[in-house]
């Protein structure tokens, strides 16, 4: 018998571990097929939601954020890769170079989680290549653009979107949603509304615990 369980993945496209933690994701749930059925939903998370256009330099955010050396920063790149690689996320050696502001790029996920819900996760996954493997600016109309064409979904409409303000308060609502809930570091998965699980897990630590949930009682998620 199959179990149906709910997903919303709260996360930034800057992030490395959110893209570590959705590909882990996608292998538990490959190794889970027929046990669950599961409908993931993206939700918008900004770890800089003030980083202005243009970016900054990711060496001096890090330093300037959590105080972290270059040589410390040289080694977590190091852990990313290899972590990315168990589960087939490649990142560029080099590191994302500058960090952006993800806004624009949480609106269209938003707008295609609405209108295009079948092609979210095609559109977010294109997101996180074009940070984390190909470096690009996440602020950049042509790079959004890019990864929109890429997830099957219409250029033009994104292109309405972005040249409005259309989706930002919606977005900034399910943002002001989950942070007054305790979300406060990213990626949180959380199934049927009411299970957390925190961090770029491993996919063996997504498949015990979406195995353990689905094997608990029914319980209604809305």
């Amino acid at each position: 018998m199959t179990t149906a369980l709910k997903i919303d993945f709260v996360s930034d496209v800057s992030c490395p571990w959110c893209a570590i933690g959705l590909a882990a994701l996608e292998l538990a749930l490959t190794r889970l097929q027929g046990e669950v059925e599961a409908v993931v939903h993206f939700q918008p998370f900004e770890l800089n939601p003030d980083m202005p256009s243009g970016g900054q330099d990711i060496t001096e955010h890090l330093t300037q954020k959590y105080g972290s050396t270059p040589a410390q920063q040289a080694q977590i790149r190091d852990t990313i890769r290899q972590r990315g690689a168990d589960v087939g996320f490649t990142f560029s050696p080099e590191g994302r170079g500058r960090i952006y502001n993800t806004f624009n790029a949480h609106r269209l996920l938003h707008w295609a989680g609405q209108a295009h819900p079948a092609q979210q996760l095609a559109l977010k996954k294109a997101l996180l290549q074009a940070c984390h493997r190909d470096r690009q600016d996440m602020g950049a109309d042509m790079v959004l653009l890019a990864a929109v064409q890429q997830a099957g979904l219409d250029v033009a409409r994104a292109q309405v979107i972005l040249a409005s303000d259309e989706f930002a308060r919606e977005v900034r609502e399910r943002e002001a949603f989950y942070t007054s809930h305790g979300i406060h570091s990213v990626p949180a998965v959380i199934v049927n509304n009411r299970h957390l699980i925190s961090g770029g897990q491993p996919a063996g630590v997504f498949e015990q615990a979406l195995r353990q949930i689905a094997a608990e009682p029914a319980h209604v998620a809305s």
